[in-house]
């Protein structure tokens, strides 16, 4: 059945002739009483086929169960509710005076194109085919009469359970698909689509939709994709679409619509919070170059968040809490967001992307300061985090606990939020690498406790401006980090990996290397740390920086197989904390006959610590001789010894002079036990001496002319005149003195005094000295062995 009025056209499409001067418009507010046809008029032969009248219209057996519609103004109510009609109805440039009600009817299907409705009421209808408002402008205005079902309701008088939208299908089921393409739906004061529990066989296409109003489509279900490329959708005060809990059999696309010339495509676009909590898509979310808007200081949407819960997003552009995806969520290729991208405890099956995308938030002043950019805390994702070029001009990055299955990459990416956490990573479980590389960061990359299968790799990367906290202001913090091979803050190129707040790593376990090559390290100047590596384990530390650490580097409790190092390092601001910093070897080993090397390396470790300890010479000592480099190891010790001396002396007040003393004597006679050739030295330098002095001593004494009261021999007298046949041995004598305690029958045999008196005294005291130096230094010999 086709009925037009006032002559016959198609649809316009570019290209087209014109149209007929008297055509008829259906989007005039004032319509030609030329194209007027009455509702009932168009209803009344489908419901009694034989009435007659002007229209009059007769069912063929050869005629396709279709009645078509064209260019007329439909006045009264199109009521065709709870009836069973096996009809397609389609509507091409008609206007209607009242909202179409197909409420708990069955059709074929309903089209409508290029028409305008005050509204369309079709709660629990069912449809055999599409449903179809195509090109049409549907417009509530509060003003109409019998449009109750969607008009506006004020809060005092509004019935439970009413619905106000300009659209209702809620309940309905459609066994093909609805189709919204190029359609404007105004409803400033209400919703623009209500279709809870919404059944569509098919897909929901909405290419081009305008929509003021929610779009609320709780418990949605669709075969199909959701399709809203290129739609513009405004709700500032609430929800722009409300889906909660929707099933969708495809994919939900929002993305830029590619019809027409490059001139023509369009954006989606939503003023408003895209709600999606305890969806699922059987496919992919793509949001590629969307631009989602929600206000930063306007009123808050749901009661539950006006709390002071601090893990709450109030103004989210979108809020997918439980969302299951099994394919990707790609919120990329130049997509723009006012507002926080919540995706709390969710899971997607493919791969997040945030390439080339850009969030941001108004910075909060007051705890709980509410400025997220992405939250996806407890979310798991199967595959990869691509980040390339993210720009968050402002707001945090928050993935606490989120566990994912391949890697995170963040090449080139701007993350500020300055002087807080901007990117906050705590017990994160990554398969994959992390890179965040050659990126521009301002606050500090928390990533506490966080378990990275591969590398954690930052070269290049500036990250300045750290949060300040109570107990901590570092800008990289990834202590108690687990990482399977790599920890990397290298240089990348001419761009230099810069910590302006230092990094910590404070018991990390890396399975190979900590790499610091070329890395630019500062502290704050409240907690004075560029460097933090204490308790990390590491196959190497390649801690080569470019400059001097500004402020302290802690390697207390560390351990590595192997160290490559500079002297940059050793001369860090703060000094070095190396209480029990083990090593095994070296990147750059010290050669056996490279004096200098070992030299210049006790001199750093003295001036880094800045003051006695004796671990780390012990360590570098312990280094030296299991690489079969033992001189140099002794020599290590002897220094060691040396510092230990001083650094008594300098805390006895008093006593100081004479410790130097002992110490010089030890130093010089055994080189503290690590130079007993030094010992024999002086006993041969002794003995010589002693031999000469008393060889050529006096002889003109008078006991020699006593013979009664003395034996004499060789010039020399015996003290005792029975001591007849002693034979006098300068040598023997000056060993006597010498070798304290054994005597050895000489020196106190023979008669001395004057000078010879006071030499043989000082022989004894310097024999005993020199033997209780010998003892120590061969007793700390038999220890070190």
């Amino acid at each position: 059945m086709v009925f037009r009025r006032g002559g016959t056209r198609d649809e316009q499409e570019p290209g087209d002739p014109p149209e007929p001067p008297d055509a008829f418009d259906p989007f005039q507010p004032d319509p030609d009483k030329r194209f007027e046809i009455r509702a009932e008029d168009l209803i009344r032969p489908l419901i009694v086929p034989e009435a007659g009248g002007l229209l009059r219209l007769r069912k063929q057996p050869t005629n396709a169960p279709l009645v078509q519609v064209e260019d007329a103004y439909i006045t009264g109510r199109f009521d065709l509710r709870a009836l069973d009609l096996e009809y397609l109805f389609r509507f091409e440039r008609c206007r209607f005076e009242e909202a179409p009600d197909v409420r708990e009817a069955t059709l074929l299907g309903l089209v409508f194109r290029r028409c305008w409705l005050p509204g369309l009421k079709a709660r629990n209808m069912r449809s055999r085919n599409d449903v179809r408002l195509i090109r049409c402008e549907v417009e509530v205005e509060h003003t109409v009469k019998g449009h109750s079902e969607t008009a506006v309701q004020r809060g005092d008088d509004r019935e439970r359970g009413r619905p106000d939208a300009a659209i209702n299908l809620t309940d309905a089921a459609i066994e093909g698909s609805v189709v919204l393409t190029r359609t404007r739906i105004r409803h400033a004061r209400g919703k623009a689509i209500q279709a809870d529990r919404l059944e569509i066989t098919g897909a929901l296409l909405a290419y081009r939709l305008e929509a003021d109003g929610e779009i609320r489509v709780p418990g949605l279900k669709t075969g199909g994709n959701v399709n809203f490329s290129g739609a513009t959708l405004h709700n500032p005060d609430g929800f722009a679409l409300n889906g909660n809990g929707l099933h969708i059999g495809g994919s939900l696309l929002c993305e830029v619509d590619t019809y027409g010339p490059p001139k023509a495509r369009k954006r989606f676009s939503a003023n408003g919070i895209i709600y999606l909590p305890s969806a699922k898509v059987d496919s992919d979310i793509v949001l590629r170059g969307a631009r989602l808007h929600t206000s930063q200081h306007g009123p808050i949407v749901v009661d539950q968040w006006k709390s002071r819960d601090p893990y709450l997003d109030p103004r989210p552009a979108i809020s997918a809490d439980r969302l299951r995806v099994d394919g990707n969520v790609e919120l990329s290729d130049d997509f723009r967001s006012t507002g926080t991208i919540r995706m709390v405890n969710a899971h997607i099956g493919g791969t997040l992307r945030l390439a080339h995308a850009e969030i941001s938030v108004a910075r909060g002043y007051v705890e709980p300061f509410y400025d997220r950019a992405l939250h996806i805390d407890g979310t798991e994702i199967n595959g990869d985090i691509e980040a390339t070029s993210l720009n968050v001009p402002m707001g945090q990055c928050r993935l606490s606990d989120v566990t994912v299955g391949g890697n995170v990459l963040a090449w080139n990416a701007t993350l500020h939020h300055h002087e807080r956490d901007v990117f906050s990573a705590r017990r994160a479980k990554i398969a994959g690498n992390l890179h965040i590389t050659d990126a521009t960061v301002e606050g500090t990359l928390r990533l506490q406790g966080i378990e990275v299968g591969g590398s954690i790799d930052l070269y290049g990367t500036e990250v300045v401006k750290p949060a300040v906290r109570p107990n901590t202001s570092f800008s990289v913090d990834v202590r108690a980090g687990r990482i399977g091979r790599d920890l990397v803050f290298t240089a990348n190129r001419e761009r230099r990996f810069h910590a302006e707040g230092g990094v910590n790593l404070d018991g990390a376990v890396v399975a190979r290397r900590v790499d610091l090559t070329g890395a630019v390290l500062q502290s704050s100047d409240r907690d004075g740390i560029a460097l933090d590596v204490g308790s990390v384990t590491a196959d190497e530390f390649a801690l080569v920086p470019d400059i001097a650490p500004r402020g302290q580097v802690v390697l207390a409790g560390a351990h590595c197989v192997t160290l490559n190092d500079n002297p940059e390092l050793w001369e860090a601001t703060g000094g070095l904390d190396l209480e029990d910093f083990r090593y095994d070897s070296m990147k750059v080993p010290i050669g056996i006959k490279d004096d200098a090397a070992v030299e210049q390396r006790i001199r750093l470790l003295r001036r880094a610590m800045g003051g006695y300890r004796p671990g780390p010479y012990d360590q570098l000592a312990e280094m030296l001789r299991t690489s079969g480099n033992e001189e140099h190891a002794s020599t290590v010790l002897f220094k060691k010894q040396q510092f230990r001396y001083e650094s008594l002396a300098d805390g006895y007040r008093f006593l100081g002079p004479l410790v130097r003393l002992w110490s010089w004597l030890q130093r010089s006679m055994v080189g503290y036990g690590y130079r007993p050739g030094r010992a024999v030295g002086w006993l041969l330098l002794l003995l010589i001496s002693g031999s000469i002095w008393f060889a050529t001593g006096q002889t003109d004494h008078p006991c020699l002319t006593d013979t009664q009261n003395y034996a004499q021999s060789g010039g020399r007298c015996a003290v005792n005149s029975d001591d007849k046949g002693l034979e006098w041995s300068p040598v023997l004598y000056t060993v006597d003195l010498l070798v304290p305690i054994v005597d050895f029958g000489n020196k106190s045999r023979w008669f001395m005094e004057g000078a010879d008196k006071w030499v043989a005294v000082g022989f004894t005291a310097m024999g005993w000295t020199l033997a209780t130096t010998v003892a120590a230094g061969v007793t700390r010999t038999l220890r070190r062995g």
